[in-house]
């Protein structure tokens, strides 16, 4: 009887909040019914979803040959015009946290019952002190934690870091991405012992998989572990 009074209690608030403050859709500005919610359901059904059902899929086969990984997976194909477009400029470049929780919950779904949830560890790909302090968050750290309020596994922000401040990847072929991340990444000093966990790696967006690679090197340079790598969306 508790839990089902602080529910509507929480409800209640919500509608309260949302006749003053009210909240639409990111994509076609439609009023949406939660503030909570980012997409109306029609823009959600629009998302570019990548529907990867096992590990042979294209993200995993960006890494064949250039480091072993266990598999790689993604939400979305990123495409221009997309909704996930939308999301990910709103979630980079405007500040909007709530976008990274929500779209790291989409994914914790999309990973339910697959090997990647059956990880020990989210680690999301680390930013630059300078970069935070200029952004206010890590939005794959904000990601992270929502696929980890989906899967169950616990966050650990305290086993990389960023060491170099990292230039626009925007314009950049496949090796100069993969020279400007080379050493960017580095395991912390008395890090936690990972030694045989499983690691689930997430950052917001893969392309060319340079950055997920320095990740991966780093940490393989100092565990015995087996890693895994996510990202919201695919180019």
């Amino acid at each position: 009887m508790e839990h089902t009074s602080t529910r509507k209690s929480l409800d209640w608030s919500d509608d309260v909040l949302l006749f003053f403050f009210p909240v639409n859709c990111l994509v076609c500005g439609k009023r949406l019914p939660s503030s909570k919610e980012v997409l109306c359901i029609a823009c959600e059904f629009n998302l570019p979803l990548a529907g990867f059902r096992d590990i042979n899929n294209p993200v995993s086969k960006l890494f064949w040959g250039r480091i072993h990984i266990e598999g790689g997976t993604a939400l979305c194909r990123f495409e221009k015009g997309s909704p996930i477009q939308v999301l990910l400029h709103e979630l980079k470049y405007r500040k909007n946290r709530k976008v990274g929780s929500y779209l790291g919950r989409m994914l914790g779904r999309a990973l339910l019952g697959s090997c990647f949830a059956e990880c020990d560890f989210v680690i999301p790909v680390p930013l630059h002190p300078k970069r935070l302090r200029q952004r206010g968050y890590n939005q794959s750290e904000a990601i992270a934690e929502g696929v980890s309020a989906i899967i169950g596994i616990p966050v650990n922000t305290n086993v990389l870091i960023r060491i170099r401040s990292e230039d626009s990847q925007t314009s950049k072929g496949r090796y100069e991405r993969f020279e400007n991340t080379l050493e960017q990444f580095r395991v912390v000093q008395d890090p936690p012992d990972l030694n045989g966990f499983r690691i689930l790696l997430v950052d917001d967006v893969v392309t060319t998989g340079a950055t997920l690679e320095a990740c991966c090197r780093a940490l393989q340079n100092h565990y015995q572990c087996k890693l895994f790598v996510a990202a919201v969306s695919f180019a």
